[in-house]
């Protein structure tokens, strides 16, 4: 039985009237699965955290993007929505074909549905690499990469709880700013889609 099956089941609002109690189910189940969360940061995710192809990766792009212009991010963040929509794809595909894509894929598989989607962003909130394809390529006016990676080091941002109304699904994306830990500098930020329900 999920850990978090009481606390979501306990709430007489949960289905019955879903549309209507958003906020006060955010709410009531915030603080319980909060903690979850910053349990999971530090029992289960750290591997994923410090992993060191995921770093290397992480800095070699904030090298090769120094220079961007928010122009050149707006034309990147364009290809990628417009990739996404056709059978020709080169920046989707070199991003999904990264090594460490293919380990964030390989990550959220072994989780056995725990996991729904991971992704990293760069210092411009930039994609790295994820385990799927995202719905766009820049994620920087986003608060996954707003409250993660400009408050620094160790900082969290748990987003509003998402309710598939057909799988009966419960997910948040987890994100946290990722630091390079020998240089003590924050160099990105990854955020995991996490089915709450599936938290054993």
């Amino acid at each position: 039985m999920s850990r978090l099956f009481i606390i979501l089941f306990s709430l007489p609002l949960f289905f019955s009237q879903v549309a209507h109690a958003g906020a006060i189910y955010d709410k009531a189940v915030r603080d319980g699965y909060y903690r979850v969360l910053k349990n999971m940061i530090n029992d289960e995710l750290n591997p994923l955290l410090n992993n060191s192809a995921l770093i290397t990766a992480i800095e070699e792009q904030n090298r090769k993007n120094k220079t961007l212009s928010q122009a050149d991010i707006k034309k990147l963040d364009n290809q990628w929505r417009k990739e996404s929509k056709s059978e020709n794809r080169p920046l989707i595909d070199a991003t999904l074909s990264h090594t460490v894509s293919r380990y964030l894929h390989n990550f959220k598989e072994a989780s056995a549905g725990l996991y729904t989607e991971i992704f990293v962003m760069d210092n411009k909130g930039l994609n790295v690499a994820q385990s799927d394809v995202t719905s766009d390529y820049w994620q920087g006016d986003e608060d996954k990469w707003l409250k993660t990676y400009p408050l620094g080091k160790d900082a969290i941002h748990i987003g509003e709880i998402v309710i598939d109304e057909s799988s009966q699904e419960v997910q948040v994306q987890l994100s946290v700013a990722i630091s390079d830990h020998s240089r003590n500098q924050v160099i990105g930020a990854i955020t995991i889609g996490v089915n709450l329900l599936n938290y054993q």
